[in-house]
């Protein structure tokens, strides 16, 4: 008869593994070489099954009682597949003479068992395989010892279920860092990995001693394929695209796409300014050939921008934003070509300095301008909302990427100042809506920056301009981005703690994109999660897309939070994300971003 403080003893050591990451595979094996030490038996055994599938072994506590537990897997028959049908214990005391088994039983006494007792692994009403015992001589187990074998078999079963649900999490932890680290599209790195990979190169850079460059490509016109041949076209074209610069890259060096037709090579380790030259010179070969698509062929061509930092010299964002610049100046030349901003010539910070006088002056003349997208209910599609959003154009460049005008701004220090207009401008458009439509709801979201969050005075701002356009604190909706929670989360939460004494509303921006763990969901005061359309891009299709977007809206949901679905363009995105819970949802679906005036013809159309 087992020993109570013997059996305490192993449920002990194998309680304490339930918090580790200890293999599953020698927790097992070691658990079934403690019972053979506790028990009455020769041999013990752990099988798995599921069902439609032969049984699976997964421990054995010598070579023998693996030859046991094969025998099993092998013949498709004998005790561990009657305890996991029957969810009961089964006894074969005397296999020999007993007659349930009449392919197992011969074939194992001829290999040494004389009995057999097998316990159901069990978990709630279910069962997730059988925990075996062998004995080499005939003769039943007393009801203490059976009363610890299933014990232990419950045990194992818990362990199991832990030990799968870690590596669910893990794997889905890391599917979604890779996700949030990938383009959906092209899969090539984004813009968040590349920032990644630029603050590694500037460690490496000032370690090496040596030179690095970024070259931002964008391609030419791009606007009118989406516009003659659509946008699944355009699509197409972009993997297309992204498949021929991968050709060029340099081992060693980054290509990520960062917005929708601009791409950006980060080159590390650079001996010569001539290395990057001759891959400038094989991204404008890579378009010399048309691209062959469903149904069409086309030419196309694009931009390139070149910006180096010296050797040592740091490697930053602002070497993006130089190459930006400098992409631009060849696009003015007509496109299809290349132009180089060199950091260690004092001269060429010019553009620079130019991008940001002109946006001193589009500030000064109020040449800035803001759009808004519509934030719709999933389940009818009823506008409850708007999304405030930047626009800057410059009449001989076009427009302005929004987050290179976001870049200049925070760079420029005019971030304060354009953040403050672009939330005053949209609180007065809003009450320029409601008058047409007295006590309707819509709330009104406007992404705040980092630096224009940390901004001394960030909430009082935010409380003149209430008190200004009397607008309803409660249908205010600033957004956030994770990086802000990560990077300086005491100071972060004094402010948001600030902002919501004011009624207003915070919603946490692309989530998804950054490191924010979900534990952040619960310790700041979030009322709105936004999942960032890299996650939506695939539900419906990925099942695991589906499975994390889900999991993020039920956790919201349990912290009393709404969701936001960003970048549905899709009916089936639509009725999937109806189907995880997701409240609302934005995308080219439902409305693109439109003036204030279209808004309100949206407006007056959606509530006739």
């Amino acid at each position: 008869m087992v020993h109570e403080d013997t059996l305490s003893s192993v449920l002990s050591d194998f309680a304490r593994t339930m918090l580790t990451d200890f293999p599953i595979q020698g927790i097992l094996d070691h658990l079934v070489e403690r019972i053979v030490d506790v028990l009455p038996v020769t041999g013990a055994g752990v099988t798995l099954i599921q069902p439609g599938l032969p049984p699976k072994y997964i421990a054995a506590s010598n070579e023998q009682a693996l030859r046991f537990e094969r025998l099993q897997t092998d013949l498709g028959e004998g005790p561990c597949i009657t305890a996991f049908e029957l969810g009961e214990r089964v006894a074969v005391p005397d296999l020999a003479s007993d007659s349930r088994y009449p392919t197992f039983a011969p074939a194992a006494v001829s290999a040494g068992m004389a009995a057999v007792f097998t316990f159901p692994l069990r978990h709630g009403d279910g069962r997730l395989g059988a925990l075996d015992l062998y004995r080499d001589v005939p003769g039943a187990l007393d009801v203490e010892d059976e009363a610890a074998a299933q014990t232990l078999a419950d045990v194992a079963a818990a362990y199991l279920l832990n030990a799968q649900a870690r590596a669910q999490a893990h794997m889905a932890a890391e599917w979604f860092r890779e996700r949030s680290l990938h383009d959906a599209l092209t899969g090539l790195p984004n813009r968040v990995l590349l920032q990644e990979r630029l603050e590694h190169a500037s460690l490496r850079a000032q370690r090496t001693h040596k030179a690095a460059a970024v070259l931002f490509v964008d391609l030419d016109r791009f606007k009118r394929v989406n516009d003659d041949y659509g946008h699944s076209a355009g699509d197409e074209l972009l993997v297309a695209v992204a498949q021929r610069l991968s050709q060029v890259v340099r081992p060693g060096d980054t290509l990520a796409r960062v917005s929708g037709d601009e791409f950006v090579y980060l080159c590390e380790d650079l001996a010569h300014a001539s290395d990057v030259e001759l891959l400038a010179g094989r991204i404008d070969a890579a378009f010399a050939e048309p691209f062959s698509l469903s149904g069409v062929t086309l030419g196309v061509t694009a931009s390139v921008g070149i910006a180096y930092a010296g050797p040592g010299e740091r490697v930053t964002d602002g070497l993006v934003l130089d190459a930006d610049m400098a992409m631009y100046q060849a696009k003015r030349r007509g496109g299809g070509t290349h132009q180089v901003i060199d950091l260690r010539l004092a001269a060429e910070t010019h553009e620079r300095n130019q991008l940001e006088r002109d946006l001193q002056v589009a500030l000064a003349n109020a040449d800035l301008a803001v759009a808004y997208q519509p934030i719709v209910r999933t389940e009818d599609g009823f506008v409850t909302g708007v999304e405030a959003l930047l626009r800057w154009t410059i009449p001989d460049r076009g427009p302005i990427p929004a987050a290179t005008a976001v870049a200049v701004a925070e760079q420029s220090g005019l971030i304060t100042r354009i953040g403050a207009w672009v939330l005053e401008r949209a609180c007065w458009d809003r009450v320029d809506w409601l008058a047409n439509h007295p006590g309707r709801p819509l709330d009104l979201s406007v992404n705040v920056s980092p630096r224009q969050l940390m901004a001394p005075g960030f909430a009082k701002t935010v409380a003149g301009v209430l008190e200004r356009t009397r607008m309803d604190p409660a249908a205010l909706v600033l957004e956030v981005t994770e990086g802000i929670l990560v990077e300086d989360g005491d100071r972060a939460m004094r402010v948001l703690r600030e902002l919501k004494a004011l009624g207003v509303r915070l919603a946490l921006d692309d989530f998804g994109t950054g490191y924010c763990s979900l534990t952040y969901l619960r310790r700041f005061p979030i009322d709105i999660v936004k999942i960032d359309q890299t996650f939506v891009a695939d539900i419906g299709r990925d099942p695991a897309s589906s499975a994390i977007v889900a999991a993020v809206t039920s956790l919201s949901h349990v912290l009393g939070m709404h969701v936001t679905a960003e970048g549905v363009e899709t009916e089936e995105q639509r009725e999937e994300v109806v189907s995880i819970g997701c409240e609302l949802a934005q995308g080219y679906l439902f409305a693109r971003p439109m003036t204030a005036r279209d808004l309100a013809l949206e407006l007056e159309l959606s509530d006739a």
